[in-house]
Parts: C-alpha cells; structure tokens; sequence
C-alpha cells in the first residue's frame, strides 16, 4: 500500500494523524476488552503484577529496536545532507577553477555550470521530493565532460587548473550518483511491518491491566498509546532524505547559485 501521500501533508498535520491512529486503536482495544479482561482477572484476585513485568519486558525490548532503527535512520539523514553539501561545495570549486580559464571556454563551461545548478533545483529536486532519481542533469554532466576535455592548456598554469577542475568534475559525479542512491532510500518494508506489529503488541498488552477506575485506565492507554504513535511519526518523517517537511532541501546549491553563478556577481 503507498503511504508515500503523507509526506504531502504539513508536519503538523502528518503528526497529528500519526498520534490520532495509535490513539484510536489503542481506545477501541480499550473498550472492546475491558469486560472480558475484568473476568480474566477475576473478582478476588488481580493480576495487574504479572501484566505490568510483562508490559516492562517487551516495552524494553521493543524501546531498544525502535531506538537503534531511529539513531541509524538519523545517521541516514544526517549523511545525506553532509554528502549534499559536499556536491554543492565542489560545484563551486569547480565554477572558480574554470573562471580562471581563457575565453571562450571560460565562458562556455560558466554557462553549462549555471544551467546545471539551475536545472538541479528547479527540476531535478521536485522529481526528488516525489521519490523520483532526476535524470534531466545527465545531459549537462555529460556536456560538462565534453568541454572539459576539449580544453587544450597551454601553459603550466593552465595544467595544473585544468588538473584541479578536473578532479573537482570527478568528485561531483561521484557525489551525485551518491545522492541519486539515496532518492529512495528507506526503511525495508520487513522492518516496518516489525515495528509496527510491536508498537500495536505494546498496546494491546497495556488492556490487560485491570482497575477499578476506568478514567485512570482510559488516558493511560491514551498516553501511552501517544506516545508510541509519536515514535512511529519520528521515524516515518527522517525515513526518506528527500521527502516532507523534514527533508534535505536544495538549499546549498541556491547559495552557491546567487553568491557566485549568478549573472552580474
């Protein structure tokens, strides 16, 4: 089922029908088992003790998985954006090293860079927002090679720029490709089905406890619940780098755009 319809929503909202959920199967359990669960324990004895290990056992086991999946998750992110970065950095090391060529290749190379960048935010990172690998900066990478290759030095200076630029070319296809990869990278659809199966394992134990007011046992369950439901929110919005509100955003290759691409800077 594509779930991805989510990422459209507002943070806020996205949040809230995430907590809303586990919420709601965590009260219709409630309600649905509180009568049954009443002749479970019986009328002499109670066994709120033996629930209450056993909530504490899986709730350590199922915190330790959910917290080792969500520091790798934000590792995952964390990565992305540096590796973004370092791209929108080469980038601009290689515009000033082919600033320094003579004309009329500077010029050539300065306008194939600016339409890259341009076509790299405009095009490419809404195709990438959406899950989808831009391909439509192929072309510019490809008439970047050309041009580069083409390039004859002629002096000794010119060598070793021509030698630096081309190291900088290098380093931005790998780091694109890198970035390309990561476009739908996410959690396997195994380990969601597992961390979702146990957050409602988790709720469903905590209808076990039997006590004589039912308030207090209602916001338990919708505390308790909440709080799983806003775990699972967490970890749903840094699954994917490039989707949502939280996300890696184009924003390094704008700066370099309008500080040092732009025409008149």
């Amino acid at each position: 089922m594509n779930m991805y319809w989510v990422y459209d929503l507002p943070n806020w909202l996205f949040a809230a029908l995430t907590v809303a959920a586990a919420v709601a199967i965590g009260l219709a359990g409630f309600y649905a088992t509180r009568k049954w669960v009443r002749r479970v324990h019986g009328d002499e004895h109670s066994h709120n003790d033996i629930v209450g290990y056993y909530l504490g056992t899986i709730c350590l086991l199922y915190g330790i998985t959910l917290g080792l999946v969500v520091v790798g998750t934000w590792q995952t992110y964390t990565d992305v954006d540096t590796k973004v970065d370092e791209e929108a950095s080469a980038l601009a090391a290689l515009y000033r090293d082919v600033s320094s060529f003579p004309d009329p290749k500077r010029a050539e190379l300065q306008a194939d860079l600016r339409q890259y960048t341009r076509q790299l935010i405009d095009v490419g990172w809404p195709l990438q927002q959406r899950g989808i690998a831009p391909q439509n900066t192929a072309s510019s990478v490809n008439a970047l090679q050309t041009q580069l290759g083409s390039f004859e030095p002629s002096t000794e200076g010119q060598k070793t720029l021509h030698a630096e630029a081309y190291r900088e070319f290098d380093r931005i296809v790998e780091l694109r490709r890198t970035r390309l990869r990561s476009v739908a990278a996410g959690l396997p659809a195994p380990l969601w089905y597992v961390l979702l199966v146990g957050a409602f394992f988790n709720i469903a134990v905590s209808w076990f406890f039997h006590m004589k007011s039912q308030s207090m046992h209602f916001w338990m369950t919708v505390m308790f619940s909440g709080l799983l439901g806003l775990l699972i929110f967490l970890l749903a919005a840094l699954d994917h780098p490039f989707r949502g509100a939280i996300s890696v955003g184009p924003e390094a290759f704008e700066m370099v755009y309008e500080q040092l691409m732009k025409p008149g800077k």
